[in-house]
């Protein structure tokens, strides 16, 4: 997991590729953003505005073919994160969710607050710890070059 403090940040650390320069298009489409509908730019980025209470994750996820990316806006959220290779199988990857579920132990938590951004790796799983009250835009980029090889 990376962790950057401000959107300045992520722009200097990933401006580069196309698919970096669209999750900072999203992040300045947030104002015309309501909670829980999806949105997309291209074929390489997703993004949701998650508004309100958020419950704790019953186990840790990861990913494979996509790159999570937390933008907090306000309140905080601790997360639990630890390599893959250290947590147990509880669901296999499933290729129509980009997503794979384990149980363990963290090895490093983190208390998430407005401003940060998370980025989340595909050699890590992560576990959020829920939040009475919290305001986050969620990109997930894909890994692959700028768009998916079947397009």
């Amino acid at each position: 997991m990376i962790i950057l403090n401000s959107v300045e940040e992520f722009r200097q650390r990933y401006h580069t590729a196309k698919k970096w320069r669209r999750c900072a298009e999203a992040i300045a489409n947030l104002p015309l953003l309501k909670p829980g509908m999806c949105h997309s730019i291209g074929d390489s980025l997703v993004y949701r505005l998650v508004d309100g209470k958020v419950a704790a994750a019953p186990c840790f996820t990861g990913n494979r073919r996509y790159v999570e990316i937390h933008y907090y806006l306000s309140g905080s959220e601790s997360i639990a994160y630890a390599a893959k290779p250290s947590l147990t199988l509880l669901s296999p990857y499933s290729d129509e969710t980009d997503r794979e579920t384990f149980s363990g132990a963290a090895t490093t938590r983190h208390t998430a607050s407005a401003g940060q951004l998370l980025v989340f790796d595909n050699d890590y799983a992560y576990q959020p710890q829920g939040s009475d009250h919290l305001r986050k835009m969620v990109l997930m980029v894909t890994i692959e070059g700028a768009t998916f090889h079947n397009k």
